[in-house]
């Protein structure tokens, strides 16, 4: 019984290392990073997405000049959203 609760945890562990690796958003809050995704977003062809992503990346400068780097990055998140899948 035990074994098994073992094995159970461990494959657990396993399992949220490797969904908050390969799930994990590539975006970063670094200004280098906001000059590349305002490239992108003005490259969008699809108005009203663009629009939202540009509402998204404005939030996200805000929350980086607040020093709110999960705030930041989840509004990066979001405008990454927005973009059509490459």
């Amino acid at each position: 019984m035990f074994k098994s609760t073992l094995m159970c945890v461990a494959s657990a562990c396993v399992l949220t290392v490797l969904a908050a690796t390969s799930g994990a958003s590539a975006a970063t809050c670094t200004q280098a990073d906001m000059t590349k995704m305002d490239a992108d977003v003005a490259a969008m062809s699809d108005a009203t997405k663009r629009d939202a992503a540009m509402k998204e990346m404005t939030m996200a400068r805000e929350m980086m000049a607040k020093s709110d780097n999960a705030g930041c990055m989840m509004h990066m998140d979001g405008a990454m959203k927005m973009m059509p899948a490459k």
